[in-house]
């Protein structure tokens, strides 16, 4: 399964790899589309193109970008189900394994069982054949049962992690055929048992049937076994699947929310680019023309890829349908094989059953046992296949099955993903359609709204003769407006107390929710200390069962004891009758006496074993007394608890009570104000209806006159004016009323849905307790079951093992008792045949007693049948009682997980909550900041304008006064950011001032406005229904706003949630691992439970507090609100005794015209003021505009300047750097010739002199190698100091050198091979000089002679050498220093490559930076823009609103009018002008319904205007924000450039900073230079002295000229780089003439004088080259003649110290050979056959002092010392003891004479209390430490006084040498340390200059070969002394 999802990880990795990659070059392309946006600048060409076009190319990217996202999210999804897949695996993996384990334990165990039982087999066999005589006949193979069964197929225990499922079937099936073996064992059993109880009856063939029936039911219960354990697993699998299935769900959904998402954007995108045509840059529609181009071929390739994923699509669904015909082929065939071996087993179970029931005989039925065994066997063996093959075929079906899923969703994915891209598609042409519709209905429009303005013109005229007439209306709606007034004051009050009360209430819910938090907390504390004591509980309870078991089994164990006792006495009554009985008969008595004796003791060993049982017992009822006790207090403990719990439920209960009584006086207030507010509306229905009859009634009388009327009419005219104004505030008084009422029941809705929740979520969590307490006491009751179940399982177990231990000892006995029969029988055929009778009656009594044991054992083995069946029982239970337990377990768990899903619903509603409020007061403080953002003033640009100039001036500044690289760029970035920051705090400042401005005049506005609005109140009911509808589309776009802010809620808690739900999946795995251990899983959960408790009380109180302050602001709100009403009706009032006061008289009425007429001018006034201020505006706009213009041009002109003055220094400094670069580098050059030069020189001479050394060297070899005998081992001293110097030679020199030197390594190699020979004949000479010494002697004075020849011409030898190492060391130091020159250089460019390299990594980043701020500003920008579109909506809203209140204060007017007229009718008709009355109501009519239609023209005409001025004003700002932009693009550009300028500089600087170092560095190396130029001076000082050996030195004058010819390439070499140097110049110089070309002449001039220069410093190098040769020549000769005059001289002085110290050498080494010779001699002679008596004597003082046991080791001691064999001395001690007298005379009888006596130390006098072996050992330990430090005959020692110049010698002595003389005293330690002394006396060591096979002197033989030595003893002091001596006898 892991590998198919491996390969198809890796396979869909490969196609989201392609996507990936195309994703990347998309993405480089719109990098470098941006980049050349940014490089444009300012090449911008205008063209009118629409904004189609572009957002149809928009839609395409988005579309485009979707699908790639798509993708992604597609690869991610399968990476995260890949890691899901390899997660279960490894849970199922452990989960295998610990089942493993328990396997293997149940195998162990059955293991065990059936060697058990085997052995009662076999012992109820052996009681068989005694009993039965008949028997007998019966061939052994009867009698053994086939137990061929193996044990070599035990599974070994497996220390692997990497276990297969393989493994575990294996195991599986162990198990089963253990567990069958063990059931066919106890068949065996039950079927011998039988047997030994009915011999001659055929009831055994029934025992058999019923056996053959257990093991069928037991083969078929562990068949329903399996089945249900891969149920399961099945089981497992398909919640696996499920869980996957609702993930790749869950992923879909939020794939189409985003999808929807992203449609609406597009949606509201196409809305927004309909309203107006923008101006768009060419340059711009080209370059996304080209991107989207490019996206249409990526778009066709992802086609493509799609086609190919549709045929793999293909290709899977075959595979798929293959698959599932595999699987139905497996099942079919599972089913038959199910079907047959069900067949099978019943067939055998027939045949079998048939076969029993024909046999009768014994022989037949042990043959038909045997039969049914192998039977048995075969049916197991086809069990085990079957279940094999199923297990297989599951396996299989498995696979499938994953692989049937995963294709089935990839496909369905894509199919809905391909469905998703073609609706997308069709949605986008349908608002392309709907797009160009809106553009054809906007052109309609705008020729509407021109004939709308004519009208508009014609009906201001018309409205202005009207007003006139409206004025005489208003004295009878000053009284209906008191009325309202009150009744409005009335009605906030009881607003007022209704928020009190709310206030009031909602602080007590705060409280009852802090209640609850903490309730819940207690109820979480309590559940835990009730966990806590419920486990005390069951430890107690577990305690008090295992007590109550062990006093259980103490008591059987004591009846059964007792039992024992009476049957022992009762034997041994009978015993003691029959050994009266045999006592008279027979003589031989003493065995049953014993016999007596030992049962007497076993009946003793008995008593004492119940006495201290009933100890035992007693102690054990003491403990379960006092847990009895403890058992008691916990319970009280817990009856408390529970007792706390209901307590706290009941609190809970009344808490939630209290808040539904509080919920419900809410409820009745709220019903309270709505049966109050209808009422209000019936009261103002029935005032309409009222006004209306009192029309009709006034319609009737018609008598007024046409001058009173007019008056009247104009009065009224002004009256409804006025009362217009009022009624539009009282309206919008009312509005804001209505909101707050609105906001009010939101908010009460809320709390009221959040309370239900809260007592929803009580109510669950009192359910779960309830639930949680009965699944517990449940638990608790099935806990005791279990408890008492297992109790006696273990009483049975405990009787079961003591009987089957009373059988063993029973068989025991019977055998011992046969035994004794048998020997009885012998004795009394032996005995007289008198007293047979006697013994025919024991021997009856005996068989009585074994017939009677029988019977009893037959009961104990249908008691232990009972038993067995009753283990079984209780077994099944047992299981059941666990399976009980897991479910339980389960559905805890899921428990817990409703549990802890609640919490985060509950968690997920406060978040809501919050966000929802939040909300709220964005979009309050939204419509804030767009009211201040509505009168930007023109300051702002002013002091924009004035701010840029400083900021530039100050960067300016800046700019010059930079000095380091890093340091400038820090600088420069710190006042980039300063300057940032200053100007938003200049923003800031004028912010402010703008908002003051703009509060001054909606100040006086206000003031304008409240005086117009509140007057009117009378027509409510109409207004409340236009206001509903009109407020709709107000709430639509608010509910939208909120719907998008819903969405991104929800999405971020369903992210929230899928992170949970993994870290779910995550807990779940780790629960399923933690099964077999439950203490630590509940561990675990309280934890858990702990701290989502914890979690929940966060989130509450964090909840809470949100909740609390969003409630508090709003109320703040509310009451600044009243307070604003408050004060708007106060003015009212004031407004209305004004009124009421001018208008008492009739004469005052004029008054009240006049006054009305002069606010309308004043009014008009004001608007003529506001236009002229708009219109000044406009023109401060424009010059503010064109005073930015000229300020950007300037600014360019300056950066133009700046930069052209930069260029200039730049490539000034740049010509100085080349100029001063080409003088430094023909300065290096140079140089590099006279040290090459010099180089050469020295090379060439020390190749000729190591030449002709060589050819000296061999041809002194060639005529040395025959002559050469003992002094040749010197040369090894001069060849050593050889290899020495050439080893330190160079290693990185030049190819020549390295030549050279191989050269001389080759030629000293051949030097050394030429001494290996000298040393062997030296070697040779030197055994021939030791055997004959006398000859040698004679010969020595020959020798000593041409010794100093040979020496003489070696020493001018190793002159001659020594020079030419002082040379290569001299060459190689010089080669060293250069190398290292060069190294250091090489480190110095690379420093300088990584500062380049870091420097423009700093320029990256500051550039991402840049990028990033961009971006941000960018996203700024869009926000903006959203919020002006918010802006110009409510605006629009606004404007409607204002248009349907004037309508509603013109019908007024017209009701108020027709009052006032029908009043004024009555009062005629009371004069009696009735006639005229109607006829002027009649013209009344007319006028007023003309007034209606040029009213409702007016508002259309004033509609139409509005819009008009708000499109213009969207026209304005986005044209203002388009050169915002432009403005901004340019700033970018400018700064861009002025960056790339300061970072050229930066590269210049650096690059001139190098070139200083290089500098300073050729300076270092003139300096050195002039140094080897005055060393040359000296040198030439010395040439005169030279001047003989000028004519060796003519032969390496050819090598000279080749090198001269080399140093002439070499000079090409440098023309070459002279030339590449000259192209670089002209590249510079190309760069320079692009960057400026203005000045090219003068740089053109500047260029000819370096030419000129060039050419100049051409002839000079000619120049010096020439010099130079001559000097190199020079120098060469000087060098070699100075060098071979030191070296004559020095090699002179040390060949000269060298002979004398050789000489005296020689003579010393000759006297030491003398010396050593003749003391050697006189060992030899003396020491043969002596041993050492100081040894002898203290081993033989030693043996007395010896305790007599230990003697004969000091014996073996003795004879190992003298030579004895082993065997000899075994002999010696095998005789008598007289042999030892004889080996004592023996070893005293042989003296030795001259043997040196070892005094002994202090230590060493009189310590004869210890024993031998620590004697001895101290002994060894005195004679290997000696007294005196032995005499030292090295050659270094022997230094005479006259030597002056030793210490040379010494020094020049090789390492060989010296090697050889300093572990000479370090050897010493290594000898045995018997021969301490005797090596202290003569250094047998070769002297130096030997090598390890020296002359052939007998000192220089190895020592075993002349003394006797022992091996070195390592004694520790921890180490005994007998150890010691093993040591010593063993070697």
């Amino acid at each position: 399964m892991s590998s198919w999802l491996g390969g198809l990880g890796s396979g869909l990795g490969q196609s989201l790899g392609q996507v990936a990659g195309s994703l990347a070059s998309l993405t480089g392309q719109i990098s470098n589309f941006t980049k050349d946006m940014l490089m444009e600048g300012t090449e911008d060409v205008p063209a009118d193109l629409p904004n189609s076009g572009r957002e149809e190319n928009e839609a395409t990217h988005s579309v485009l970008r979707s699908e790639n996202e798509r993708l992604k999210k597609l690869y991610t999804d399968l990476e995260e189900k890949h890691e899901a897949s390899e997660l279960q695996i490894k849970q199922q993996s452990s989960s295998y394994r610990s089942q493993l384990q328990q396997k293997e334990e149940e195998i162990n165990h059955l293991k065990a069982r059936q060697i058990a039982l085997q052995d009662e087999l076999l012992r109820l066999q052996s009681t068989t054949q005694p009993v039965h005589p008949e028997s007998g006949r019966v061939p052994a193979a009867t009698a053994s049962p086939p137990f061929s069964y193996s044990v070599s197929h035990h599974v070994s225990a497996f220390h692997e992690d990497d276990m297969d499922f393989g493994d575990v079937i294996s195991s599986q099936r162990e198990i089963n055929r253990l567990s069958n073996e063990v059931s066919r064992l106890e068949s065996e059993l039950g079927h011998w048992r039988h047997i030994a109880e009915v011999r001659g009856t055929q009831s055994s063939d029934q025992t058999e049937i019923c056996k053959l029936q257990n093991i069928i039911k037991e083969l078929k219960q562990n068949r329903s076994q399996e089945i249900d354990d891969h149920q399961h697993e099945m089981s497992v699998l398909q919640n696996a699947h499920q869980q996957k299935l609702t993930e790749i769900s869950r992923r879909h959904r939020e794939e189409l929310r985003d999808y929807e998402e992203r449609i609406e954007e597009l949606e509201n995108l196409l809305q927004q680019g309909g309203s107006g045509v923008t101006v768009t840059d060419h340059s711009k529609m080209y370059d996304m023309q080209n991107t989207i181009q490019i996206l249409q071929m990526e778009k066709v390739e992802s086609a493509k890829k799609i086609e190919e994923l549709e045929d793999k699509m293909k290709e899977i669904y075959k595979r798929l349908s293959s698959a599932e015909h595999d699987r139905a082929v497996w099942k079919r065939e599972q089913e038959q094989l199910e079907v047959e071996k069900r067949q099978m087993t019943e067939q055998y179970a027939e045949n079998e059953i048939m076969r029993l029931s024909s046999l009768n005989q014994d022989n037949s039925l042990a043959e038909d046992n045997q039969k049914l065994q192998m039977c048995v066997q075969i049916l197991e063996k086809e069990k085990s296949l079957l279940s094999q093959e199923k297990e297989e075929l599951q396996i299989s079906l498995s696979k499938l099955s994953n692989e049937y899923e995963v294709i089935k969703s990839t496909a369905t994915r894509d199919i809905d993903l391909l469905s998703q891209v073609r609706d997308l598609k069709l949605n986008l042409e349908v608002k392309e359609q709907e797009l160009n519709q809106s553009i054809h209905e906007n052109e309609i429009l705008t020729a509407e709204l021109e004939e709308l303005d004519k009208q508009n013109q014609e009906a201001t005229k018309h409205v202005i003769l009207i007003k006139d007439q409206l004025s005489k209306q208003q004295s009878e709606g000053d009284s209906t407006i008191k009325k309202l007034k009150e009744d409005l004051n009335d009605e906030k009050q009881r607003s007022h107390h209704l928020e009190d009360d709310k206030m009031n209430i909602i602080k007590e819910l705060d409280l009852q929710k802090e209640k609850l938090t903490h309730s819940e907390q207690a109820l979480s504390d309590l559940q835990l200390t009730k966990q806590k004591l419920e486990d005390k509980v069951e430890d107690l309870v577990d305690q008090l069962n295992k007590s109550e078991k062990n006093n259980f089994s103490i008591q059987k164990e004591n009846q059964e004891l007792r039992e024992h006792i009476r049957q022992n006495e009762e034997e041994l009554s009978t015993v003691r009758s029959e050994l009266i009985r045999s006592q008279t008969q027979d003589s031989n008595s003493q065995l049953k006496d014993d016999l007596l004796q030992e049962r007497e003791a076993e009946v003793r060993n008995l008593k004492q074993s119940l006495s201290e049982i009933e100890q035992l017992n007693e102690h054990l009822k003491q403990v379960a007394f006092d847990l009895r006790t403890e058992n008691e207090k916990l319970v009280v403990a817990c009856e408390d608890v529970r007792n706390q719990l209901e307590e706290s439920i009941a609190g809970n209960n009344q808490v939630s009570l209290e808040k539904t009584a509080m919920l419900e006086t809410l409820r009745w207030e709220k019903e309270q104000l709505e049966t109050e507010l209808c009422g209000a509306e019936k009261r103002l229905l029935e005032e309409a209806n009222k006004y209306k009859q009192t029309i009709e009634e006034l319609s009737s009388a018609r008598s007024l006159s046409t001058s009173a009327l007019q008056l009247e009419h104009e009065h009224l005219i002004q009256l409804s004016q006025e009362k217009d104004s009022e009624i539009s505030g009282l309206k919008k008084s009312i509005e804001q009323m209505a909101t707050d009422h609105q906001q009010m029941k939101e908010t009460l809705s809320s709390s009221l849905e959040e309370q239900k929740r809260l007592t929803q979520l009580i109510n669950e969590k009192e359910i779960c307790i309830v639930k949680l307490k009965e699944k517990s006491s449940e638990l608790q009751e099935e806990l005791d079951k279990c408890a008492e179940a297992l109790r006696k399982n273990e009483t049975l177990r405990q009787t079961i093992e003591e009987k089957d231990r009373s059988l063993g000892s029973m068989k025991e006995e019977n055998n011992h008792l046969q035994e004794e029969l048998e020997r009885l029988r012998e004795q009394q055929s032996r005995a007289v045949p008198v007293p047979e009778p006697r013994t025919l009656d024991s021997t009856t009594e005996l068989e009585s007693e074994l017939s009677r044991l029988h019977i009893i054992k037959d009961h104990l083995e249908e008691e232990i049948k009972h038993h067995q069946k009753m283990i079984e029982d209780q077994n099944q239970n047992k299981m059941q009682l666990l399976q009980s337990l897991q479910e339980q377990k389960k559905e805890m768990d899921e428990f817990r997980y409703q549990h802890e899903q609640m919490n985060i619903t509950h968690s997920q509603l406060f978040l809501e909550k919050d966000e929802e409020i939040k909300n709220l007061q964005k979009t309050i403080e939204q419509i804030k900041a767009q009211l201040h953002e509505e009168r930007r003033d023109i300051p702002t640009e002013n002091s924009d304008i004035f701010q840029e100039t400083k900021v530039q001036s100050l960067s300016i500044e800046n700019e010059s006064e930079k000095h380091d690289l890093s340091k400038a760029e820090t600088e420069r970035l710190v006042k980039g950011i300063k300057e940032r920051e200053l100007e938003i705090k200049l923003l800031n400042e004028k912010n402010i001032s703008l908002t003051k401005q703009i509060d001054q005049l909606s100040k006086d506005e206000v003031g304008k406005l409240t005086q117009i609005i509140q007057q009117k109140d009378l027509e409510i009911q109409a207004l409340h229904a236009r206001i509903s509808s009109a407020s709709c589309s107000q709430d639509v776009v608010y509910l939208q706003q909120q719907l998008h802010a819903y969405a991104m809620e929800r999405e971020k808690v369903m992210v929230v949630l899928s992170e949970k739900t993994r870290e779910n999946s995550q807990l779940k795995t780790e629960y399923h691992k933690m099964i077999d251990i439950i203490s630590a899983k509940e561990a675990a959960l309280i934890k858990l439970q702990d701290e989502n408790k914890k979690m929940s009380t966060r989130f509450e109180s964090s909840g809470q507090d949100m909740f609390k302050e969003t409630i508090q602001n709003l109320s703040r709100i509310i009451r600044e609100k009243d307070i604003e009403i408050d004060a708007l009706s106060q003015k009212c009032q004031t407004l209305l005794t004004v009124l009421q006061t001018s208008g008492t008289g009739s004469e005052v009425g004029g008054v009240n015209s006049n006054q009305f007429e002069e606010l309308l001018q004043e009014r008009d006034k004001l608007k003529q003021q506001v236009k002229k201020m708009e219109e000044w505006k406009q023109q401060v706009m424009t010059t503010v505009q064109n005073m930015q213009h000229e300020s950007a041009q300037l600014q360019e002109e300056l950066h133009q300047l700046q930069a052209q003055v930069l260029v200039d220094s730049d490539n000034n400094s740049k010509l100085q750097v080349d100029y001063t670069g080409l003088i430094q580098s023909y300065e290096q050059n140079e140089t590099k010739l006279k040290n090459f030069g010099q180089e050469l020189a020295q090379v060439q001479h020390s190749i000729g002199q190591l030449c002709n050394t060589k050819d000296l060297l061999l041809g002194k070899l060639d005529i040395m190698s025959p002559q050469l005998s003992c002094g040749s081992s010197l040369t090894t001293q001069s060849g050593e100091p050889l290899k020495t110097s050439q080893s330190t030679g160079p290693c990185e020199s030049s190819q020549l050198l390295q030549q050279e030197v191989d050269d001389l390594r080759r030629s000293l190699q051949e030097k050394d091979a030429m001494i290996k020979t000298l040393q062997e004949n030296n070697h040779r000479l030197s055994e021939s000089i030791a055997a004959s010494s006398e000859a040698g002697r004679r010969e020595h004075e020959q020798t000593d002679s041409e010794m100093k020849q040979l020496k003489e011409k070696q020493e001018a030898l190793q002159n001659l050498l020594k020079e030419k190492d002082l040379l290569i060391k001299a060459k190689s130091d010089q080669l060293h220093s250069s190398n290292e020159n060069f190294t250091n250089k090489v480190n110095e460019n690379e420093l300088l490559r990584q500062a380049v390299t870091n420097l423009k990594e700093r320029i990256l980043i500051l550039e991402m930076d840049i990028s990033k701020l961009k971006g941000e500003n960018e996203k700024i920008v869009e926000t903006s823009r959203g919020k002006e579109t918010e802006y110009q909506a409510l605006q629009e809203t606004n404007m409607k609103f204002s248009m349907m209140l004037r309508e509603k204060e013109f019908e007024c007017h017209s009701m108020r009018e027709k009052a006032l007229a029908f009043e004024q009718l009555l009062k005629e008709k009371e004069q009696g002008k009735a006639g005229e009355l109607n006829q002027l109501l009649n013209a009344v009519k007319s006028m007023q319904e003309k007034t209606v239609t040029f009213q409702q023209e007016r508002d259309q005409v004033m509609l139409a205007l509005k819009q008009k001025q708000m499109e213009n004003s969207t026209l304005q700002n986005e044209v203002q924000h388009l050169r915002d932009k432009e403005s901004r693009l340019n700033q970018e550009l400018q700064r861009l450039r002025d960056h790339l300028l300061e970072s050229e500089d930066s590269h210049t600087r650096e690059a001139l900073a190098a070139e200083d170092r290089e500098a300073k560095l050729r300076k270092k190396v003139t300096v050195l230079e002039e140094k080897l130029v005055s060393s040359s001076n000296a040198m030439e000082n010395a040439s005169h002295q030279a001047s003989v050996q000028v004519e060796s030195l003519q032969e390496q004058l050819n090598m000279v000229s080749k090198q001269r010819d080399e140093t002439a390439l070499q000079l090409s070499v440098s023309q070459e780089q002279v030339k590449q140097y000259a192209l670089s110049l002209a590249n510079l110089q190309m760069v320079l003439e692009h960057f400026q070309q203005e000045e090219k002449a003068m740089y053109s001039a500047e260029l000819e004088k370096q030419n000129q220069l060039l050419t100049e410093w051409k002839k000079k190098a000619e120049n010096l080259e020439g010099k130079v040769l001559s000097l190199q020549e020079r120098l060469d000769e000087a060098n070699a003649a100075l060098d071979s005059a030191s070296r004559l001289t020095e090699q002179l002085d040390l060949k000269e110290e060298q002979i004398e110290e050789l000489k005296k050498q020689n003579a010393l080494h000759e006297e030491m050979l003398d010396d050593a010779q003749k003391k050697l001699m006189n060992l030899v002679s003396s020491t043969e056959g002596k041993v050492d008596k100081v040894l002898m004597r203290n081993l033989f003082i030693g043996h007395f002092h010896i305790p007599k046991n230990q003697r004969h080791e000091v014996l073996r001691l003795m004879g190992s010392i003298l030579g004895v064999k082993r065997e000899e001395m075994d002999q010696l001690f095998a005789e008598d003891q007289g042999g030892v007298t004889r080996w004592m005379t023996g070893w005293l009888g042989g003296g030795s004479k001259s043997v040196p006596n070892t005094p002994l130390r202090p230590n060493q006098q009189s310590v004869f209390n210890s024993s031998f072996s620590e004697l001895f050992v101290k002994f060894l330990e005195t004679e290997s430490h000696p007294s005196a430090p032995p005499p030292k005959l090295s050659v270094h020692d022997l230094k005479p006084l006259d030597s002056p110049g030793r210490r040379k010698v010494d020094a020049s002595i090789p390492g060989s040498s010296k090697d050889t003389a300093e572990p000479r005293a370090g050897r010493r330690t290594d000898l045995s340390p018997f021969l301490a002394p005797r090596s202290a006396a003569v250094p047998l060591m070769n002297p130096a200059g030997h090598g390890p096979g020296g002359p052939g002197h007998l000192l220089l033989k190895p020592i075993s070969d002349v003394l006797p030595t022992f091996t070195p003893l390592p004694v520790s002091p921890d180490n005994s002394a007998g150890l010691v001596l093993k040591d010593l006898l063993k070697q």
